[in-house]
């Protein structure tokens, strides 16, 4: 059985569970939230492997990085990443990393990102299927109307990362 490292970061935002498999990133997201076990359970699933308490490089350098970007001293990270979903939920979370930092998004235009207008539903799906939090940006998408949509760290969380991001007018999305 393979093993994936993981680590727990508390941080201003809340306690995070990081996971690398083969030098690469495949957990980052919050500890406590909702679809904890779905996405674990996922992660394991796709990678057959287990998690073990356990740092590396890896997990060392994504929280100096995700300790930056908090600091605001960081808006890009270079960690490699390694996704665990379907080759849709894939599409879109390569859509999202598209969305700048301190721009937001929609479900609806990451559907037409993907040329697929009619998925909205579906990307909003994959959108909360995301494990690698922050850098897979999920908290930029807001919904059609730039009301604050669901998010797994919770919505207050949410806020205070588009705040970071120095989101001024949350309605001004793609023109």
């Amino acid at each position: 059985m393979n093993q994936i490292n993981i680590q727990y970061h508390k941080t201003k935002i809340g306690e995070l569970i990081l996971g690398s498999f083969e030098g690469k990133l495949c957990l980052l997201d919050f500890r406590y939230r909702k679809m904890r076990k779905t996405v674990d359970g996922r992660i394991k699933k796709g990678l057959n492997a287990n998690f073990v308490e356990h740092d590396d490089e890896i997990l060392e350098k994504i929280r100096e990085q995700l300790d930056e970007y908090l600091n605001r001293t960081r808006k890009e990270f270079d960690i490699p990443l390694l996704m665990v979903g379907t080759d849709f939920q894939k599409s879109v979370w390569a859509a999202l990393m598209e969305v700048p930092y301190g721009t937001t998004s929609t479900y609806l235009q990451l559907a037409k990102n993907i040329n697929n207008e009619k998925a909205v539903r579906a990307v909003a799906g994959a959108n909360g299927a995301n494990s690698i939090g922050i850098i897979i940006p999920c908290h930029r998408i807001i919904g059609s109307d730039g009301e604050l949509v669901g998010y797994g760290g919770g919505l207050p969380v949410k806020k205070r990362l588009l705040k970071l991001e120095q989101i001024n007018n949350v309605l001004n999305l793609f023109p």
